[in-house]
């Protein structure tokens, strides 16, 4: 019986995982084939709290302890395609959080650097990112606001909380012609904004209204 409750939870979630492709995703304005099938690979049910199995492809934000949430579907998927990211990308992704974005990341660049301020949640992350057996991640505990100079310069940046503006260090850190994305804001909302730089200067350009848990740092938000 246990083993027919398995197989039964594996259906379920793969009956809602392709309902979240077709219709949050393809549904809407996702449409770069290597995101989608990113997204199709990734099992977020994995990435949730036990009591939020039933609501793992939900198109919502849930709540994963310490304050911070896993992003809905479709901003990890809006912003994974606005990095346009190539297998030989080095991506720079500031708030590991669950481990679901860097999952996704994961499956399209040839190594991510994801740097978490809290412990516990840097620790789960690598524990359920090591199971689904990700292996091209490099973690650090600390402020993601100052990035991760060592590894520096990245092609691509996330930002996967709310900052005020994009921190200066961060700007820094990205390769000419790279691209940065992060929601940018003090309010309860905030705008996604997605930055390539050329020349030495970041072109700006607005992708949507969005919601994030704010980022405490240098460069982000105070306590």
């Amino acid at each position: 019986m246990v083993g027919m409750s398995k197989r039964s939870d594996r259906n379920n979630f793969e009956r809602a995982r392709q309902r979240m492709l077709e219709h949050d995703l393809r549904g809407r304005d996702i449409v770069d084939p290597d995101v989608l099938e990113a997204m199709a690979a990734v099992p977020r049910e994995r990435f949730v709290p036990e009591g939020y199995y039933d609501q793992a492809y939900f198109d919502g934000p849930l709540p994963i302890g310490s304050g911070q949430t896993i992003s809905q579907p479709y901003i990890v998927a809006l912003m994974t395609q606005e990095l346009r990211l190539s297998p030989d990308c080095r991506v720079l992704e500031i708030g590991t959080g669950s481990g679901y974005q860097t999952a996704v990341l994961a499956r399209l660049a040839t190594r991510v650097y994801t740097i978490e301020r809290m412990q516990d949640l840097s620790a789960a992350a690598q524990d359920v990112l090591a199971k689904v057996g990700v292996d091209n991640v490099e973690f650090r505990v600390g402020d993601g606001s100052n990035g991760w100079p060592e590894q520096a310069p990245f092609d691509r940046i996330i930002v996967t909380a709310a900052v005020p503006n994009f921190p200066e260090p961060l700007l820094a850190q990205l390769d000419e012609a790279g691209r940065i994305i992060a929601p940018l804001g003090h309010g309860a909302v905030q705008q996604l904004i997605v930055g390539e730089k050329y020349r030495g200067k970041l072109i700006e350009r607005h992708i949507c209204s969005c919601r994030f848990v704010r980022l405490i740092g240098e460069h982000g938000f105070e306590q």
